[in-house]
């Protein structure tokens, strides 16, 4: 049963999955009073915890402290309410990089009672219009670098009535931002439930109708107090730095939530290239750093000639498996693990992963605590241990779509089904074996693209791969890699044969790619995530 609403428009309740078509919610461990409204819990309750000059934001060449944000949020708050008439329960769209005004804007819409869609820069007009239509968005927040597209959007909206722009700079000067400098610093924000939906996060799906995934409040704070409580220890001292977007639901709790939650400051940078990165880590000695395997890749290069990343406690892997070959290297490099985890939009955040105590190379973990996973086969009866299956988990969030007959596809008998296939061993540690659509079968064969990248990745010639399937008349497919190759390596025949008797040398030798294809580079997503789709023969 769903508890007190602060929402006047209540769309998002009116459209959640009926509750029989819900995943079981395991939320013993995390009680919240039913009156709840993270926007607040996030800024206003964490100065009066006395973490007032604490810096919060560092961004932009600036840095902002809680009372700061604090202010700062209040003061878009009541623009959103008292001038843009956003009423509790109106969906807002944010359309932003990364940088501490879309933070604000997040903070001062769920302040203000409203839902929040955040989006990245580099989708279109259509794409957004996509997101609107299935969100019936009243209202847009842009930063006025990326007005284009979101006005052709508005242009023909049937739901889309208000965009306006702020100032994603350190200047202040926009629309919604001369409209803040106008207001107090003091708010009371609308009085939400605990059980009213404060976001929705739209899968990075790659085809087909969009998907809104819907999170409560309380999912914001379940995903700091569980995992990064657990998991990364955050301290008040922590600095966080990474690459995935805010709009992302892995960025808005790396960057974002699990900061603000405890006290500690996030960096953004709105090009998170591992240059870039790199060199924020080296200016402000950051702590925690979130992003893709490939990223690590380049910086471990980077250290090879003088980069200092000595600051970083907690390298946190996810997005992407993380091969067994830069797991290792980093182990050798710093002394610490990096952290594997695995998180989907639809559970908002991680729910496996490895500890700083308790790690493996080629092992994403175990979940984490409140959460519980199980290996199933087809039929949804659980598969023997060192059987390959899809991962099945259950926890405090999961799957609610919106408005979507997909939810009884992810959600059966109380599980989420995550769409990946794991492997769970003996002492029910889970290895990540494919995504489910990634498992290339070959002969009669299932054989894991994932696997044949990390033998790959373990040769000197290969600085980065992708393996996908190919059609074959005689075997149905077969492995075909995409190699980035290193400096100093030639595209031709002899490389090919050296890297095929690699991979029969390192796993069994069914597995070897059969073609190899030498590239400049691989089609990757914002997060750094390998678009597979994008390298096969047959799309």
């Amino acid at each position: 049963m769903l508890g007190h609403t602060g929402h006047t428009d209540t769309f998002t309740r009116d459209n959640l999955p009926p509750e029989d078509q819900q995943p079981v919610f395991l939320l013993d461990r995390f009680q919240y009073p039913e009156h709840l409204n993270a926007g607040v819990e996030l800024t206003d309750a964490m100065v009066a915890r006395g973490f007032g000059d604490h810096i919060a934001l560092i961004g932009n060449g600036r840095r902002r402290t809680y009372k700061e944000l604090a202010d700062w949020t209040n003061r878009l708050a009541h623009v959103l309410v008292e001038d843009l008439g956003v009423k509790p329960g109106n969906r807002v769209l944010i359309r932003s990089a990364n940088n501490p005004a879309m933070v604000a804007c997040w903070l001062a819409a769920t302040k203000a009672g409203a839902v929040v869609v955040n989006t990245m820069p580099m989708l279109r007009a259509g794409e957004l219009a996509k997101i609107v239509d299935k969100a019936e968005i009243t209202h847009a927040l842009c930063d006025t670098r990326l007005m284009e597209d979101m006005v052709a959007c508005a242009k023909d909206s049937k739901f889309l009535k208000s965009v306006v722009g702020f100032d994603g700079t350190s200047n202040h000067d926009a629309e919604l931002d001369r409209l803040a400098l106008e207001k107090p610093v003091a708010y009371t924000a609308v009085d939400t439930g605990r059980d009213d939906v404060a976001l929705l996060g739209f899968t990075s799906g790659t085809t087909g109708d969009a998907k809104a995934t819907m999170h409560f409040h309380r999912d914001l704070l379940i995903i700091a107090d569980s995992y990064a409580r657990e998991v990364l220890d955050v301290q008040p001292e922590d600095i966080f730095i990474g690459s995935p977007p805010l709009a992302f639901t892995f960025g808005l709790g790396g960057l974002a939530i699990f900061p603000l939650r405890f006290g500690a400051a996030a960096t953004l940078l709105e090009t998170a290239s591992p240059p870039n990165m790199i060199e924020i880590i080296e200016k402000y000695r950051a702590t925690i750093c979130f992003t893709a395997p490939t990223a690590y890749r380049y910086m471990m290069r980077a250290m090879e000639e003088g980069a200092d990343l000595s600051s970083l406690r907690a390298a946190v892997s996810a997005g992407e498996t993380l091969p067994k070959p830069v797991y290792d290297e980093w182990m050798e490099k710093t002394g610490k693990p990096m952290l594997d985890g695995i998180g989907a939009t639809e559970m908002l955040h991680i729910f496996v992963t490895n500890r700083f105590d308790d790690h493996r190379p080629a092992c994403t973990g175990r979940p984490v605590t409140g959460f519980e996973a199980k290996v199933i086969g087809e039929d949804g009866a659980e598969v023997p241990r060192g059987t390959p299956g899809r991962l099945a988990v259950r926890g405090p969030t999961g799957c609610r779509y919106l408005a979507d007959a997909r939810q009884q596809v992810y959600v059966q008998d109380g599980w989420n089904i995550t769409g990946d296939t794991f492997v769970m061993d003996e002492d029910g540690y889970l290895h990540f074996a494919a995504r489910n659509d990634d498992m290339i079968i070959s002969s009669g064969y299932n054989i894991a693209g994932p696997e044949v990248e990390a033998a790959l990745l373990s040769h000197p010639a290969v600085l980065e791969c992708g393996v996908t399937g190919a059609p074959d008349a005689a075997r149905g497919h077969i492995v075909e890699a995409h190699v980035v190759l290193a400096e100093g390596y030639a595209p031709d025949a002899d490389t090919v044969k050296a890297l095929q008797d690699h991979v029969k040398n390192t796993i069994a030798p069914y597995k070897y790619p059969r073609s190899v294809k030498f590239i400049a580079e691989l089609p990757k997503t914002a997060t750094g995530k390998v678009q597979r789709f994008r390298l096969r023969s047959d799309t």
